[in-house]
C-alpha cells in the first residue's frame, strides 16, 4: 500500500498513521541504520506477515530463513546481524521494537472524553478526580475514589471504599470488590476480577464452614492485570502485587498472595494461598505453585511446572515436582532411552539367567 493511501486509511479511522523514514526510527531507538536506502516506513509487522512499507524485527535467530524471504520494507537486527534489507542495528531488537510500538501507540491511543456517562450509577460519598472518564453503566458504590485522569469502561463494577489512583485504564466488565486499593498508571483488561473472596472453608467433620475474607487487595504502581484474571481478597491482612509487575490472562492469585516487584506471570499461573513470590521473577504458562512457600527474587519457573517447595533465589526451574532446570533436562533425556534401557536390562537379565543354570 502507498503511503498516501496508508494515510487516507488511517485518516478515516480517525487515528494518526505511522509514516517516518528509516532513519528517524533509528534515532528513535538510538541505532545504527545500514545500508544506502532510507525508506518511508507505514507500518509494523512480523518477520511473515510484513508488506512493502512494514518494519520488522529479528529478535530470535530460529527465524532467519523467514527473515530472507520477508517482503518488509526495514528490519530491526542486533549489531553483527547480516541482513539485505535496509536495516537498523540496535542492541536488543525486540527491545527496540517495543519503543516503536510505544511510539505508534501513543499515536493511535483512543481518548475517552472525560465525564460520567448518563447510565453511571454513582453512589454517595464518591470521589472522581479530574479529567475522569466513566462509562456507560459502570457502577461506583459509596465512598469510592477515584484519581486523575483515570478512564473506567462500561460494564465495570467498583464496590465500596474502593481507591483507584491516578492515570489508571480499567477495560470493560471488570469487578473490583470492596476496600481494593489500586495505584497510579494501573491497568486492568476486561473480566477481571479483583477482591473476590478466596477460596477458605474449615470442616467441622460433617460439612464446610466458610472463612469469610475480611481483607483486601493492593495492586500497586504500574501493574497491569490481564483478561479474566483473579486475585482474591486476602483472609486478614492484604493480597499485594508489586510495583510494574505484569499479570496475564487467566491467572488465579489466591488469598494472601505477595508478589514483588517486576515480576511476570504468564497464562494460566496458579497461586495456592499465602505463597510470596520475589521480584523479577518469571514464572511460565501453567505454571502451579502450592501454598506457603518462597520463590526468591530473579528466579524463573518453566511452563507447565509443579512448585511443591520454595525456590532459592538466581535460578531456574521446571518440571513435576518442579527441580533445577539443568537436572530436569537430564531427566527428560533418560526418559525417552528408557525402552531401550529397559530391553538391555532384559538381555543381561536374560543372560544371567543362562549363566546360572549353566553353574547348576
Amino acid at each position: 500500500m502507498s503511503v498516501n493511501k496508508t494515510v487516507a486509511l488511517a485518516r478515516k479511522l480517525r487515528r494518526e498513521p505511522l509514516c517516518l523514514r528509516l532513519s528517524e526510527i533509528a534515532a528513535m531507538v538510538q541505532g545504527e541504520l545500514v545500508g544506502a536506502d532510507d525508506p518511508w516506513i507505514t507500518g509494523l509487522a512480523g518477520i511473515h506477515d510484513a508488506n512493502e512499507g512494514d518494519l520488522t524485527f529479528l529478535g530470535n535467530r530460529r527465524y532467519r530463513a523467514g527473515l530472507a524471504k520477508s517482503r518488509a520494507s526495514a528490519v530491526l537486527v542486533d549489531r553483527q546481524e547480516p541482513t539485505r534489507l535496509p536495516a537498523v542495528r540496535v542492541n536488543d531488537p525486540a527491545m527496540a521494537f517495543a519503543l516503536v510500538l510505544q511510539h505508534v501507540g501513543a499515536a493511535t491511543r483512543v481518548e475517552y472524553p472525560a465525564g460520567v456517562h448518563p447510565t453511571a450509577v454513582i453512589g454517595d460519598g464518591v470521589q472522581i478526580g479530574s479529567e475522569v472518564s466513566i462509562g456507560a453503566h459502570v457502577v461506583l458504590d459509596n465512598d469510592v475514589e477515584i484519581g486523575d485522569r483515570t478512564t473506567i469502561l462500561p460494564g465495570t463494577v467498583i464496590l465500596r471504599e474502593t481507591h483507584i489512583g491516578n492515570d489508571c485504564l480499567i477495560y470493560p466488565n471488570v469487578t473490583i470488590r470492596e476496600e481494593t486499593i489500586i495505584g497510579d498508571r494501573v491497568i486492568v483488561q476486561c473480566g477481571a476480577v479483583i477482591g473476590s473472596d478466596g477460596f477458605g472453608f474449615v470442616s467441622d467433620g460433617s460439612r464446610l464452614h466458610k472463612v469469610h475474607h475480611i481483607g483486601r487487595v493492593v495492586l500497586e504502581d504500574d501493574v497491569e492485570v490481564g483478561a479474566n484474571a483473579c486475585i482474591d481478597r486476602a483472609t486478614t491482612g492484604e493480597t499485594r502485587v508489586g510495583r510494574g509487575t505484569k499479570i496475564d490472562n487467566l491467572v488465579q492469585l489466591a488469598h494472601n498472595v505477595k508478589v514483588g516487584e517486576n515480576s511476570i506471570l504468564c497464562a494460566q499461573v496458579g497461586v495456592s494461598g499465602s505463597t510470596e513470590i520475589g521480584n523479577r521473577v518469571k514464572l511460565a504458562g501453567q505454571v502451579g505453585l502450592v501454598g506457603h512457600i518462597r520463590i526468591g527474587d530473579d528466579a524463573v519457573v518453566g511452563a507447565q511446572a509443579g512448585v511443591v517447595k520454595s525456590i532459592p533465589p538466581r535460578t531456574m526451574s521446571s518440571g513435576y515436582p518442579a527441580r533445577p532446570h539443568a537436572r530436569e533436562l537430564r531427566q527428560q533425556a533418560a526418559l525417552v532411552r528408557l525402552p531401550e534401557l529397559l530391553e538391555t536390562v532384559r538381555d543381561l537379565r536374560r543372560r544371567l539367567e543362562r549363566l546360572e543354570g549353566g553353574d547348576s
